[in-house]
């Protein structure tokens, strides 16, 4: 007689570790679900800290992780949290890790923390952060909710920077003044790579000094949603 196989009942198979969907959350934020010049969130420090490369970098950074790390251990933590306090164990878990990036950046580098110590502290009140806790953290795994913040803070990140990069350059003729990589680009000294006061077809120009006010931020932001939206027209019906 011949013997019959018993089948096991099938298993779930398991998600790979950086499959499609995990890309997606790395890059959707990039793009198509910016917080920025999509979602509109987190305007305040884009229109704040933006006025340098520098800080912006750090900043960046900071928001990176901070949101990368609050989804982390909220996802970790969601089936223990109660309802009716989720959102006070989101903001205990926010606070830590921005005191940690805080104390962090008060030591090792003063002199930007001096400039962006107060809205460091603001991290704690950034849409972008709280959002992700209670859009994604509370229904999804730990991984995938650690790569959606990374996603979100790299976007919120870029918009941070481009913005910064046109401000410093066009406000005072630098780049990342104020770091050991920074860049004297235009202005009138041979300090500058381009001495507008030695090159005679650039002796009508000066640095812009109304780049380094907020107003000008919003207006570049302005004109970066415009341009992210013309460029990816699915975008246009997008309040």
């Amino acid at each position: 007689m011949a013997e019959t196989t018993v089948k096991s009942p099938v298993e779930k198979e398991k998600e790979p570790l950086f499959g499609p969907k995990e890309k997606k959350l790395i890059t959707d934020p990039l793009n198509d679900n910016n917080p920025i010049t999509v979602q509109v969130l987190g305007i305040c420090s884009a229109l704040a800290v933006t006025s340098l490369v520098y800080p912006s970098v750090i900043m960046a950074i900071s928001v990176i992780f901070v949101t990368a790390m609050s989804s982390f251990f909220t996802s970790l933590l969601r089936k223990n949290i109660p309802k009716q306090v989720r959102m006070i164990v989101q903001l205990v878990i926010i606070a830590t890790l921005v005191t940690i990036v805080e104390q962090t950046l008060k030591a090792l580098n003063f002199e930007v923390y001096k400039q962006l110590s107060v809205f460091i502290g603001l991290i704690i009140t950034n849409c972008i952060v709280m959002g992700r806790l209670e859009a994604f953290a509370m229904a999804n795994r730990p991984w995938r909710s650690l790569l959606d913040g990374i996603g979100n803070g790299l976007g919120y990140g870029a918009i941070l920077i481009i913005v910064a990069l046109i401000r410093e350059l066009f406000g005072k003729g630098t780049l990342f003044a104020g770091s050991p990589l920074a860049w004297q680009i235009i202005g009138p000294s041979s300090d500058y790579m381009l001495d507008t006061t030695a090159i005679s077809w650039l002796g009508w120009y000066q640095n812009n000094n109304l780049m380094v006010l907020s107003g000008a931020a919003m207006f570049i932001i302005g004109i970066l949603i415009w341009i992210h939206r013309s460029w990816n027209p699915k975008l246009v019906d997008v309040s």
